[in-house]
């Protein structure tokens, strides 16, 4: 009998002991681990596999320059909440992409940082440079793929086409200098919802939802879903090569690397570094 007493104690107390585990938030190490695991495994993917991902990727983020402007053209202008409203469209692309698992290459300024950051050899880098290469190109090419759809077929009626063409020369026509900061908070953005995502559980959606709302209403700019909006004026002749390089995708590109590498990779890395190199943390969590 009291072996019996015994035994249901300890279940009991293992139950408790799960129970625990379940309801305590991930720490920063292990947040840090998953992530830094899910950028080797990024690394060791096939290149074929990478480019369908990225163009899918590409594809698919034209769901927010769509959503936003389905959104803008059925909403009252002159209602003081359409702006805040309007921009929730703009979430549609992003929450098709991360849930698909597809390659976004903002994703990556993160995910495969922490294993170069970790490892510091030549080969990581190397590794590094070579998706990070890979997906961007996959991306513009998805990203032209949906805009030619967009632009230069009659799918669309004539106000929507209108309305995407307003909503993509405002997204392109800050000029570099203006669009490399505007690229800074929006590269930030994206980082954190990687970051989050390990502890979201059943809040992944409006993780993704708000922050990416957040880009959107806060008028930042991302390179991929600017991509469309640029390639949809280039292919429509209302944008050249040059400018469209030079005001946009290279001063962007840049700011979503200084966003999500340069400071929110290394701040992510800081305040795990002591614990991973000591070996000290969560790690019977």
């Amino acid at each position: 009998m009291g072996q019996t007493n015994q035994a249901d104690k300890a279940v009991r107390h293992h139950k408790e002991e799960a129970s625990v585990t379940e309801a305590t938030r991930l720490s920063a190490r292990l947040i840090y681990e998953v992530v830094r695991r899910d950028g080797e495994e990024e690394l060791r993917r096939p290149m074929l596999s990478l480019l369908w991902s990225g163009i899918a990727a590409g594809i698919l983020i034209s769901l927010s320059v769509l959503g936003e402007a389905i959104f803008r053209l059925n909403l009252d202008p002159e209602a003081p909440s359409s702006y805040l409203i309007e921009n929730a469209g703009y979430s549609l692309g992003f929450i098709a992409v991360i849930f698909g698992r597809l390659q976004l290459f903002t994703e990556n300024t993160i995910t495969t940082v922490l294993p170069v950051i970790a490892h510091s050899d030549r080969q990581s880098f190397h590794a590094m440079l070579r998706l990070w290469v890979l997906v961007l190109a996959a991306n513009a090419v998805g990203a032209f793929i949906a805009a030619g759809f967009m632009g230069l077929t009659r799918v669309l009626s004539p106000d929507m086409v209108a309305t995407i063409t307003d909503l993509s020369r405002h997204a392109t026509g800050f000029g570099a200098f203006e669009a490399f900061l505007r690229a800074i908070p929006a590269g930030v953005l994206v980082a954190a919802i990687v970051w989050m995502m390990p502890s979201a559980e059943g809040n992944a959606f409006f993780i993704i939802f708000t922050f990416t709302w957040l880009i959107a209403a806060g008028d930042f700019t991302h390179i991929v879903a600017g991509t469309v909006e640029m390639a949809f004026l280039m292919l429509r002749g209302d944008l050249g090569f040059g400018p469209a390089m030079q005001e946009f995708f290279l001063p962007v590109l840049a700011g979503n690397i200084v966003g999500g590498t340069a400071i929110f990779a290394l701040l992510a890395w800081g305040q795990v570094r002591k614990e991973v190199q000591d070996g000290v943390g969560d790690d019977d969590r």
